[in-house]
């Protein structure tokens, strides 16, 4: 046993709860520090850990789906903050949702009050020396993120302004949608969907109409940085042809099928390394999400399209992770700071807790001198932990849960219930081998 000094967990939302918790019941001792109620973010209201902000909702609870594949996998290892949500669950629907101040009062009480948790409230101005999970989140205070970016090397954490819709590639109409490349520069890598000019001001005039979301306070005050990426409803207002010269523009585009060149075309850009997940270039939107499906849906090819994660506008730091973060959360130039949660680039309370799980883990691990942990590419968790280290550094944006991130199943299923039970089955069965192999080897 190599403990020298407890592990410090930094923040108090989903990712740090869980962490924090996973390293106590390890064994290992943790300084868990939050700075509510001292210092308040601008989204938070109480002092409780594991505040849900938004939503009281943890997403769909069916297994098959994405969520509720992410929710069974934390059971079987041993969440604390899913344990807590099934036990404060509300009526929902398919959803598992919760009565948010019984389930953040509970979990504070619980984590808190665990003998080797030492629970202190206060900010933390610097990254602390030791074995240290960061689970800040995506309003990190301005001294920790100042000196998150000394050590990172960047010239500046990212400031999230928003975020386009990724589409299944399944649900492309490729009879429409066709591949090509501005130019023909280089080997074709954009999906292009075409418009005719009547298609594109039915488009048009339906994007000018579309109801947006209403920004909150402290989002506003960061509105004068959409400037550099304005929103495409914003774009459509200031005239009928400014997104035929910016992010629709055909030029240089051409359907080998007609030859001919579109009227405006919308660019779909490669997500994975699979191609199964599709970004919708320059589509960041703070459009409603209902209205995003009905109006994304006009355009040509993407009639059918399903979406992963649909366009968000909001104030988020968040670090690049696929440039400094390894699959077991630690970094790679200090492999004793590990980081999880927004911060990571990973999106929704699952995937924070998700990210908590493993961050905990793998730093008790490493102050009980074990290698640390890697789950299965072919578990949610283990795939987007894979998907946030291993995406393209140059154009990486946060990422939820969803079937698009995990290892093909080598058979073609076409009806997509029977596919995603199929993702599930081989998840849980791989999930509880790994397990055991791992009880194994360490007894």
């Amino acid at each position: 046993m190599i403990m020298e000094q407890p592990i410090q967990v930094i923040g108090g939302g989903l990712a740090g709860t869980e962490a924090a918790w996973q390293i106590a019941q390890a064994g290992v001792p943790v300084i868990f520090q939050e700075m509510r109620p001292l210092r308040f973010s601008p989204a938070h209201h109480t002092e409780h850990l594991a505040e849900l902000v938004c939503s009281n909702s943890f997403g769909a609870m069916a297994s098959d789906r994405a969520a509720g594949l992410l929710h069974e996998e934390l059971r079987q290892l041993g969440s604390v903050v899913i344990s807590k949500a099934d036990e404060h669950a509300v009526p929902a629907g398919g959803a598992l949702a919760v009565d948010r101040g019984q389930f953040s009062q509970d979990l504070t009480e619980t984590v808190s009050n665990h003998p080797l948790v030492e629970f202190r409230r206060g900010e933390v101005n610097a990254i602390p020396d030791g074995i240290v999970v960061l689970a800040t989140g995506p309003l990190t205070s301005p001294d920790l993120a100042e000196d998150l970016r000394r050590f990172t090397g960047m010239e500046y954490m990212s400031f999230f302004d928003a975020a386009s819709p990724i589409i299944v590639g399944e649900s492309i109409n490729r009879d429409i949608a066709f591949m090509a490349s501005r130019y023909d520069k280089g080997e074709a890598a954009y999906l292009n969907c075409p418009m005719n000019k009547e298609q594109y001001l039915q488009f048009w005039q339906a994007l000018c109409q579309a109801e947006q979301t209403e920004l909150k306070d402290f989002e506003r005050e960061t509105a004068k940085f959409f400037e550099a990426c304005l929103p495409i409803e914003e774009l459509a207002q200031r005239g009928e042809d400014t997104m035929r010269f910016g992010p629709l523009k055909p030029v240089g585009l051409s359907d080998s099928r007609t030859g001919e060149r579109p009227y405006a075309v919308v660019q779909l850009r490669q997500e994975d390394k699979a191609g199964q997940l599709w970004n919708m270039v320059g589509f960041q939107t703070n459009l409603r999400w209902g209205e995003q499906k009905r109006v994304f849906q006009l355009i040509p090819g993407l009639e059918k399209a399903e979406f992963v994660r649909l366009g968000v506008m909001h104030r988020n730091t968040f670090i690049n992770a696929p440039q400094l973060m390894q699959p077991t959360l630690q970094f790679k130039q200090r492999p004793t700071l590990l980081a999880a949660g927004q911060l990571i680039g990973t999106e929704g309370y699952t995937a924070a807790a998700a990210g908590g799980w493993l961050a905990g883990t793998n730093a008790a691990r490493l102050a009980l001198g074990k290698e640390p942990l890697i789950l299965p590419p072919t578990t949610m968790l283990g795939a987007l932990l894979e998907f946030i280290s291993s995406a393209s550094p140059k154009h990486f944006q946060p990422m939820p849960p969803n079937f698009g991130i995990l290892p093909d199943l080598g058979v073609k299923i076409k009806n997509k219930q029977e596919r995603y039970g199929r993702y599930r089955d081989r998840s849980l069965s791989d999930l509880a081998n790994w397990k055991s192999q791992l009880i194994l080897t360490t007894n």
